[in-house]
């Protein structure tokens, strides 16, 4: 066993590594939140929440795909920093 213990990780990855997992569990919260209103659209079956289905679908579509457009720049820099730091 070694003695030695191992450098600490520069601020700057410690924030990126917090903003990739906070957009990432922003999406896997959305994800949540569309299957929710999905599965209460099935068991209500009306027209009613099937309106509600799409447009929840609809709004989520455009959330995701703004978190994505910062998520994946940040996620490949944090893998890049990662190997270079490491």
């Amino acid at each position: 066993m070694s003695n030695t213990t191992a450098r600490p990780v520069p601020k700057p990855f410690r924030y990126l590594r917090i903003a990739v997992y906070l957009l990432a569990s922003l999406v896997g919260l959305s994800l949540l939140v569309v299957g929710t209103v999905a599965v209460i659209a099935e068991l209500k079956g009306t027209w009613h929440w099937a309106i509600h289905l799409e447009s929840t679908i609809s709004y989520m579509g455009v959330f995701v795909s703004w978190l994505l457009v910062a998520l994946v720049p940040l996620t490949v820099a944090l893998f890049v920093g990662r190997a270079l730091y490491e």
